[in-house]
């Protein structure tokens, strides 16, 4: 994405081929997304007629001056670029418009057309550029805001220093926060800090002041040639962090690994065998390192006293797992077994009824009936007879009377005939009455 060299690439080529020329013609673009605080009459009206006096650039902003009040001014955010028709300016990834597009781009925010014929446009493809209409832009925000520029405003090796003394975050999120330096983005941070040999995490206030010299020198070596050779990348060094950093895989530069980590909450590379935590900060970052080490190792037989403990506990737990899965053996086995317990019994309740099985029942049922029929009915009526006979015989031996065997043999008959009215058929049960009668009857005799 645009950075330093990219904007100043593209204020360079508005100085060198538009300066001096009168605006005939402004479109701009029905976006209020990018076109930031102005109408679009508004704007076009304060554009057309004006005559381009200079380019101007602070950090990664740019803006447009006109002889007169307000000034077009652009922030290009991650895609923002400026086309010059015929004239080749720098082109980079992310808002590249090919040559036989058509023009102006359908990315286009603003188009200018001046008066010797030469056309501009500014496109964004992302549309997270900012373009606004500003009296005195440097004194607003966002230029307002902004630290000192990287490039023509370079701070002492004092100044830097004390800046970052006071500083308690990762100097690669320092680097990124415009407001304390201007114009540094995502790949030159990682470039300067790569060629001073600092790793992207360390504090800024643990740095020492020999490395915020190197530190600084690298940041004005980089965006100064970077700017030299208008940000054509395939100008850079061989050398240089940035033809590797861009891989979805790490890769090697100089035959030394690249790593990516998340640093400013940006995806940062640099190479740990030359970028290295110092200080406290190494001692802290290793012991992390380390406890993230411990907790992967796998251990095994070694006699080391710190991992006893830990195999000790994982035996336990053995154990542990050996004897719940007895439990629930033992638990099976026993629910097993209470459920057979549990069906005798049921069948053992179900003695006076016949058998458990339905089938079964209605087998016994029906063999029942075929020897006497409904043996609950017989049984009734026999108790019922053993009954009146019983009462009959305890009179008897109350009044002292003493019976013949006709008046026995007639209530024998008697009885008989009572019994067989209530079942012609008998079984063994029936015959129970008569033997004691038979009891009674020798009684009296």
């Amino acid at each position: 994405m645009p950075e330093l060299p990219e904007v100043e690439a593209a204020r360079r080529a508005i100085e060198d081929h538009c300066v001096g020329k009168k605006i005939v013609k402004a479109i701009i673009a029905d976006d209020p997304k990018v076109i930031d605080g102005v109408s679009l009459d508004d704007f076009r009206a304060s554009l057309e007629g004006k005559t381009i006096v200079a380019a101007n650039r602070k950090g990664k902003n740019m803006w447009i001056e006109l002889d007169s009040p307000p000034f077009p001014t652009f922030q290009f955010g991650m895609a923002g670029a400026i086309y010059i028709k015929g004239v080749a300016v720098t082109k980079y990834k992310r808002s590249a418009v090919k040559d036989d597009d058509e023009w102006p781009s359908k990315y286009s925010k603003v188009f200018l057309e001046l008066d010797d014929g030469l056309e501009l446009s500014f496109t964004d493809k992302r549309r997270f550029a900012r373009v606004r209409s500003l009296k005195n832009p440097v004194s607003v925000p966002p230029i307002s805001e902004l630290g000192p520029d990287a490039l023509l405003e370079p701070m002492t090796v004092d100044e830097f220093y004390k800046a970052f003394s006071k500083k308690k975050i990762g100097v690669k999120a320092l680097l990124l926060d415009q407001s304390f330096i201007s114009g540094i983005g995502n790949w030159i941070a990682d470039e300067v800090l790569y060629q001073a040999r600092i790793h992207p995490m360390q504090t800024a206030s643990s740095i020492s002041k020999e490395d915020c010299a190197t530190l600084l020198k690298c940041i004005y070596e980089v965006t100064e040639f970077a700017v030299e050779v208008d940000a054509d990348c395939s100008r850079f060094p061989s050398e240089w962090l940035f033809h590797y950093r861009w891989g979805k895989k790490p890769g090697k530069v100089n035959g030394k690994k690249i790593e990516f980590i998340t640093a400013g909450g940006r995806t940062s590379a640099f190479v740990p065998d030359l970028q290295k935590m110092v200080g406290a900060e190494s001692a802290k970052a290793a012991g992390k390192r380390q406890q993230v080490k411990v907790q992967r190792v796998k251990h095994n037989d070694s006699d080391g006293e710190d991992e006893e403990p830990e195999i000790e506990e994982a035996e336990a737990g053995k154990s542990k797992g050996k004897r719940r899965g007895t439990d629930n053996k033992r638990a099976s086995t026993n629910k097993k077994l209470k459920g057979s317990n549990g069906d005798n019994d049921e069948n053992d309740n179900d003695n006076d009824e016949g058998l458990k099985n339905p089938s079964e029942k209605a087998k016994q049922s029906r063999s029942s009936k075929g020897k006497g029929g409904n043996q609950e009915k017989k049984a009734r009526a026999n108790m019922a007879a053993k009954r009146k006979l019983e009462e009959s015989g305890d009179d008897e031996d109350d009044d002292g009377s003493e019976g013949d065997d006709d008046n026995e043999g007639g209530k024998d008959r008697k009885l008989s005939s009572k019994t067989q009215s209530k079942g012609k058929k008998t079984t063994k049960r029936t015959a129970e009455p008569r033997q004691t009668r038979n009891k009674l009857s020798n009684k009296h005799k």
